[in-house]
């Protein structure tokens, strides 16, 4: 809905000041209706809802937090601003705490008046917009995968083919904090072995000297300190059931000719042990890392890459699915709000633009503790700019925005960085300048569009969300 197409109600008992709003609000709305009765803007309300309510705090024998409690009993969601003396503030904050929206203090010119109804409309579409997303969001209960993006989209379609196929091997590819093994159970929950165990390993976590003894177990006598005469495994934990291979790129070369061998066999040998032991065991690999590049770079076996690599899914980072942004923090909102016992009910504008544009390096995991750190300690009812403050920009943005024609900015951790991903982070940098015009943003990086699509296309940029 345009602007113009909003329509206003006015609640007041002053004709001089019902003349003033309305000849200040007509030429911009589409239509602006007075009211000098409480019954007959509630019957009127009653029949068509407005978009907008200005409402005086005192209508003789009747005070405006009784109307904005009866508008709100009634289940009508329009925001409503009060109009109030200065002297009876304190009564406008006990109604905007039952419902009222904001309020606007006498004497006040056209220009305030515009402002605190441009803010309300926008705050109201805000919300209504968050309302839309959240009803259309995909929440699996069982694992929480949340997103309305096409991206998550067709990661859920993939996993969802994925888990009916029970013996087929997955490789979950997506940054830190992205949803991997969220994904994975999603795919274990979805399939045949859903009444059998769930496993994982953390391949990064586990000392390569004991990452053996993790995977299969050991038997007596195999070690110092080994007394049990058997210690099953994480495989043998997982038998019938799916293990998750966590972050399976940080596993050294010994480790993974003994992965290869029972991706292969289905079997193989506890630590000290002689005897064959045989699993059935669905396998889920999961990583952040670049398993091609580390195949090319000799610190991954290839037949394994290939082995891994049957089904593969990419969950994208938040950044590349701003749409889901907003919707994700509600439900954050919401299940902190229990947890809490609190009752903060949404964003600002303002806060709302921060939380689409901030870079989320730690993707939903940084986004829910975020919203968790803001909910324990937020003592409004909406959460702000303010509410946000603590979200600093980073240095790297500020050189962008001090940055010369012609200048270019890149800064490299000390473990190094991927080329594919430094290229990638330009052309997504370039697109978000252009609007998503690939003809511009080929100009601006000086290369051909025939160039700059395939590299979009091998890099696997959605280049439509960047529009």
């Amino acid at each position: 809905m345009s602007v113009q197409a909003y329509k206003i109600a006015v609640l007041e008992m002053d004709p001089a000041l019902t003349s003033l709003i309305s000849e200040a609000l007509e030429d911009k709305y589409a239509g602006v209706s007075c009211f000098e009765s409480v019954e007959d803007a509630m019957d009127s309300f009653r029949q068509s809802e407005p978009d907008l309510l200005l409402l005086d705090i005192f209508l003789g024998p009747v005070n405006g937090l009784e109307i904005v409690d009866a508008i709100r009993s009634a289940g009508m969601a329009f925001p409503i601003i009060l109009i109030t003396g200065f002297s009876d503030i304190k009564l406008a904050v006990r109604a905007m705490r039952i419902g009222a929206d904001d309020f606007i203090i006498k004497p006040f010119d056209k220009d305030q008046l515009e402002v605190t109804v441009d803010r309300a409309l926008i705050n109201s579409a805000l919300r209504k917009k968050v309302k839309e997303l959240e009803a259309n969001l995909f929440m699996d209960d069982s694992t929480e995968i949340l997103g309305t993006s096409p991206a998550i989209r067709k990661a859920v379609q993939i996993a969802q083919i994925v888990a009916k196929a029970e013996d087929t091997t997955a490789l979950i590819l997506g940054e830190s904090g992205t949803g991997k093994e969220l994904m994975a159970r999603f795919i274990h929950s979805g399939s045949g072995r859903s009444r059998q165990p769930f496993i994982t390993i953390n391949c990064g976590a586990i000392p390569r000297e004991l990452a053996e003894n993790e995977f299969f177990g050991y038997e007596k006598g195999a070690f110092t300190g080994a007394t049990e005469k058997v210690k099953p495994g994480r495989f043998e934990q997982a038998d019938k059931g799916t293990i998750l291979l966590d972050e399976v790129g940080e596993l050294s070369l010994e480790m993974q000719v003994k992965l290869l061998r029972v991706l292969q066999e289905r079997t193989f040998y506890r630590l000290g042990g002689t005897k064959e032991v045989e699993v059935d065991v669905r396998i889920v690999a999961a990583t952040n890392r670049d398993l091609e590049q580390l195949v090319e770079e000799g610190k991954f076996r290839e037949d394994l890459f290939y082995r891994l690599n049957v089904a593969t899914i990419h969950l994208p980072p938040l950044r590349e699915r701003q749409e889901d942004i907003l919707p994700l923090a509600s439900v954050f909102v919401t299940e902190f709000n229990k947890k809490f016992s609190k009752a903060v009910s949404g964003f600002s504008p303002e806060a709302a633009e921060i939380l689409q544009h901030h870079p989320w390096k730690g993707n939903i995991r940084e986004l829910r503790n975020v919203i968790e750190r803001i909910i324990l300690l937020e003592s409004d009812d909406t959460i702000s700019k303010d509410s946000l403050s603590f979200l600093r920009v980073s240095s790297q943005s500020q050189k962008h925005k001090d940055l010369s024609e012609g200048q270019h900015f890149l800064q490299i951790h000390q473990d190094g960085v991927l080329m594919n991903n430094v290229v990638k982070d330009l052309i997504l940098q370039t697109l978000s300048i252009t609007g998503g015009n690939q003809i511009k943003a080929a100009k601006i990086l000086g290369v051909s569009r025939a160039k700059l699509r395939y590299r979009i296309d091998q890099l696997g940029i959605n280049a439509k969300n960047q529009e």
